[in-house]
């Protein structure tokens, strides 16, 4: 059976296979999105976010979802994150992340390599800060790696990178050390 389906991440309050587009909830009001690995994490219009889907990939749950726990290992429909004030959220392979309107960045799921850019290697299951601010929400300025490196560019147009390095220097730093801080 098909894992995208035993996770719930078409938020559609099951775990059926769906072959064609179906509206998930009645909401009009959602502002943007970002899926990845069986979990979903969107905001809407008035500073929400919402997720759904898988806590983590496949027997390993490192809160991913940002509920504050390790399970349940998966949601089939939209469950809201405390705070009305993100403007925009992401979703990588076993790592969450959300910006907010005053442009802090929160980060949270798996942090073994320092992806979760807390300076330590520490699993976080729910939100928590990352220092600085003035963390851009534009479209395409925080990614992450499936290797669990991250990188996000700052309203001043900075890049910065963290996570795992050690593999191939994708960090850009000139070195193969991991980072586990911007």
């Amino acid at each position: 059976s098909n894992p995208a389906t035993r996770s719930g991440m078409l938020g559609l309050n099951d775990l059926a296979w769906r072959s064609s587009p179906t509206q998930v909830g009645t909401d009009q009001n959602w502002n943007n999105m970002g899926v990845s690995n069986f979990t979903s994490i969107a905001t809407k219009t008035d500073g929400t976010m919402w997720v759904w889907g898988s806590n983590g990939t496949y027997a390993s749950n490192y809160g991913k979802l940002g509920l504050n726990a390790p399970n349940p290992t998966s949601l089939s429909s939209p469950t809201q994150l405390p705070g009305t004030d993100w403007a925009r959220g992401y979703s990588w392979t076993d790592l969450s992340a959300g910006v907010k309107t005053n442009g802090e960045l929160w980060m949270w799921g798996y942090g073994e390599e320092g992806a979760t850019g807390h300076n330590d290697r520490t699993n976080r299951s729910s939100p928590v800060q990352v220092g600085g601010t003035n963390w851009s929400s534009a479209d395409g300025h925080l990614q992450g790696a499936a290797n669990n490196a991250a990188y996000a560019i700052r309203t001043d147009g900075t890049l910065w990178s963290w996570g795992i390095n050690r593999q191939n220097g994708q960090l850009g730093l000139n070195s193969l050390q991991d980072k586990s801080s911007p």
